[in-house]
């Protein structure tokens, strides 16, 4: 008979919980063995038994044969009966059945056996030496109990032997009929074409599309009511069709992620108190408690799900069902990287959130290019639009740890993700602006003391009403903002701190140095001495780059041009290293560096014009100018400009435009220190070498410098360079798309604008020749007309 026990479906197995499952395997393998134990009790009963019956059983002795030769000789003395009188063959007959223990040698009034007594004087290793034996490598016998006979002797039990039968035929047998039922209860699989087969695939795809499309409308239309349909689009987590598993879980894991982007609240659910379950509520209220509470627990599980597929793909594990492979498994987690990061931006505020941090900042660190980069840019955003700094803080304080953990064997990108957090001097002096000391509502004595009866009656409603309004804004205090940027700046700083003072020749010492430049105005002023030192030493080492050491300089810069006004620090040594490595940029692979030091030239004279000596101004202008002949025309653009800021900005730079020296003593340009290097009996030759240089900007710049930079007038810029600061210009003009700014126009344009002026100029001398005979010839015809009305007249 064919089995017709239906097998659970997989949505029941998912309704089953797997404490019920332990429960259920247990209670069937105690079955199973009170079972086989009950079994080996009745055998081992059933063995006793047959071997008590055996032992009973007569047994020939040779104590038979002494008895009846005794016995012979009793009746020989009575009867006197001779031998002789017997046939040869009745006495042989005799001799054989004597040998044989046969009823004939029983004692017949006895119902005992013969030799009962002698048994019972045998020594217990007699007996244990009469049982017979049995080879170790016979199986031993398995018997079935009949029913017992009934003798003069007593009960007789009965028992016969169970065939043994092979266990390997019986495997054979039971694979065989396994096989056949297969074959008689399923009909063979036809063989598919390789178009059969992608066909199949595309409409068993198209189903689960149309699957899952239905069931996100079903949810979106009405989430309070088909919040259960989340978990059974959740199991399609597990799809287990080998064709279109990879599909259907990444279609699934990025509907999911839509959906709880739609559907969920803008604010964090808190689980209900034990006092909240217990009391009754509306039955609206208490519809929304179950819509958040199912809500919360499929949201858990999506993630749950989303972090197992990553630690599958980064443990190299593959489920027992070998669904997918090992090379699909990667698609697969990044698709969960990507819905990861999508949520941490879009749900800052929900439930989970820390969760998901503490999962996407590892892998920033990932071997993989893709999915470093994807969280890169998630946390890049979270930090842009967080306003309130509940996430950034979180954030924050898994870096540092991960920092910490890994013993700084972290990539830069990690450390330069603090560049994006939304704090700044601005910001900060905003915030403190703001803190404005709260509204204070008036006392009772204030009250009764300068108002009526009616007005206290009103200026009460009226301060309930406003209480009622800051609490409907939800908005956070600035004074909470903050403490919170505060505690984010301390952990960032603590963490540069930390690679100064531990791995200073670590990878990530540029990114500490390019943090320090922009935090710098933030940091405490009992660190300054400490910072500066720690800063100058590395300089002075010689261990950093050429951009690392410009960093420095601009920490240091940075921090004095802040809150580092009021300490007494001359940054000499600081100017004199970047005069002395001017020289080091080029057109090459540093180009790129002149970023930095035009940065570093806007905070040394520009934002310490006051503590800037004339020498050490000429001396800067005059080593520029140099170094504008040497680089590429965006940097070229971006030094002329910091060029004419100096011309503005400090008196009698006009003195490198004059061909005649002023003062005693001869430039010197291979000096190191920009103070003694006369850079006041020098002249700007190199403006006129720019003037002629093949990028029109350049040219303008030039140009502009030699006629001494004047803000109005002929030799004056244009708006659009005039406000512009060099770090832009130098941006704007920058040549890494292989573009040139502006466009340089193709030879056949020329060629046409050159025909086309030649045209238009041909065409303006026809036309002028045209109207000079058209003019000619209306003259001729009036005077002919007149010379005609004359004659006339006089006829």
């Amino acid at each position: 008979r064919k089995n017709t026990k239906r097998v659970p479906s997989f949505r029941k197995l998912l309704r089953t919980s797997q404490i019920k499952l332990d429960n259920k395997l247990k209670n069937k393998q105690y079955k199973q063995k009170s079972a086989a134990k009950k079994y080996r009790k009745e055998q081992k009963k059933l063995r006793e038994a047959v071997r008590d019956a055996i032992s009973r059983k007569p047994f020939p002795l040779e104590g038979c044969k002494k008895k009846q030769v005794a016995r012979k000789h009793e009746e020989e003395e009575e009867d006197a009966l001779p031998l002789d009188m017997m046939d040869e063959d009745d006495l042989k007959l005799i001799e054989d059945l004597a040998q044989k223990a046969s009823f004939l040698t029983r004692d017949l009034s006895s119902n005992e056996p013969v030799h009962v007594k002698k048994r019972k004087h045998e020594s217990v290793i007699e007996k244990y030496e009469k049982v017979p034996r049995r080879m170790q490598t016979e199986p031993e016998k398995e018997l079935i109990h009949l029913l017992p006979i009934k003798d003069k002797s007593g009960i007789i039990p009965q028992a016969v032997e169970k065939p043994v039968a092979n266990v390997a035929d019986d495997e054979e047998e039971d694979t065989e009929e396994m096989e056949a039922a297969e074959e008689f209860g399923e009909e063979p699989l036809p063989v598919l074409t390789p178009e059969e087969m992608a066909a199949q695939r595309r409409q068993k795809l198209q189903e689960r599309k149309v699957h899952i499309a239905a069931l996100a409308s079903a949810i979106l239309s009405e989430p309070d009511n088909n919040i259960k349909k989340l978990k059974e689009l959740r199991a399609m987590l597990m799809e287990q069709d080998p064709n279109v598993a990879v599909v259907v879980r990444k279609l699934v894991m990025v509907s999911l992620m839509e959906l709880f982007k739609d559907i969920t609240p803008s604010y964090k659910i808190r689980p209900l108190t034990e006092a909240e379950k217990a009391t009754k509520v509306k039955k609206e209220t208490q519809k929304l408690r179950e819509f958040e509470e199912g809500l919360v627990s499929q949201y858990k599980f999506y993630l749950e799900n989303l972090e197992q597929t990553i630690k599958d793909w980064k443990q190299r594990k593959l489920k027992k069902s070998n669904v997918i492979s090992l090379k699909a498994y990667k698609g697969l987690a990044e698709i969960a990287v990507k819905c990861l990061c999508e949520l941490l931006v879009a749900l800052p505020h929900f439930n989970f959130h820390n969760n998901i941090i503490v999962l996407i900042v590892p892998l920033m660190n990932d071997p993989s290019k893709m999915i470093s980069e994807l969280c890169f840019e998630a946390v890049k955003k979270l930090f842009k639009q967080d306003k309130l700094g509940y996430a950034s803080l979180g954030v924050v304080k898994v870096i540092s740890g991960l920092v910490r953990g890994r013993n700084y064997d972290v990539r830069p990108e990690v450390l330069k993700v603090f560049l994006h957090l939304r704090i700044k001097e601005v910001e900060l002096q905003k915030d403190s602006e703001d803190i404005a000391p709260k509204k204070k509502f008036m006392t009772y004595k204030e009250k009764r003391k300068n108002l009526s009866r009616m007005q206290r009656k009103w200026k009460k409603a009226e301060e309930k009403l406003e209480r009622e309004l800051l609490e409907a804004e939800a908005s956070e205090s600035k004074e909470k903002k903050l403490k919170l940027h505060t505690e984010t700046l301390n952990i960032v700083f603590l963490t540069y701190f930390r690679i100064l003072k531990k791995a200073q020749k670590s990878p990530l010492l540029p990114a500490v140095l390019e943090g320090l430049a922009k935090f710098a105005h933030l940091i405490n002023v009992e660190f300054f001495d400490d910072l500066l030192i720690v800063l100058h030493s590395l300089i002075a080492s010689g261990g950093l780059s050429y951009r690392e050491s410009l960093h420095c300089i601009l920490s240091a810069f940075h921090i004095l041009s802040g809150q580092g006004d009021v300490l007494n620090i001359d940054p000499m040594k600081f100017y004199t290293h970047l005069y002395k490595t001017l020289f080091s940029l080029h057109a090459g692979r540093t180009n790129e560096d002149i970023g930095i030091v035009l940065q570093c030239l806007d905070v040394m004279f520009a934002k310490r014009r006051k503590q800037v000596s004339q020498q050490r101004a000429l001396a800067f202008l005059k080593r520029l100018s140099t170094l504008a002949l040497h680089v590429l025309p965006n940097s070229s653009v971006g030094l002329l400009a910091t060029n004419r800021i100096f011309m503005q900005m400090f008196p009698k730079m006009d003195l490198l435009l004059d061909n005649e020296s002023q003062g005693s003593g001869v430039y010197l340009p291979e000096l190191d220190e920009p103070e003694h290097c006369n850079a006041q009996n020098t002249a700007l030759w190199e403006l006129h070498l720019l003037q002629r240089h093949y990028h029109p900007t350049v040219q303008k710049f030039a140009a502009h410098l030699i006629a001494g930079a004047p803000t109005e007038g002929s030799g004056a810029l244009s708006l659009d360079f005039s406000q512009r600061s060099a770090t832009e210009l130098f941006e704007a003009y920058c040549m890494k798309g292989m573009t040139f700014n502006p466009p340089v126009a193709s030879v056949t344009a020329r060629r046409k604008d050159t025909f086309s002026q030649r045209d238009s100029f041909v065409d303006e001398e026809l036309n002028k020749q045209l109207q000079q005979h058209v003019s000619e010839t209306a003259v001729h015809k009036s005077l002919d007309f007149a010379k005609h009305l004359k004659e006339s007249s006089l006829s």
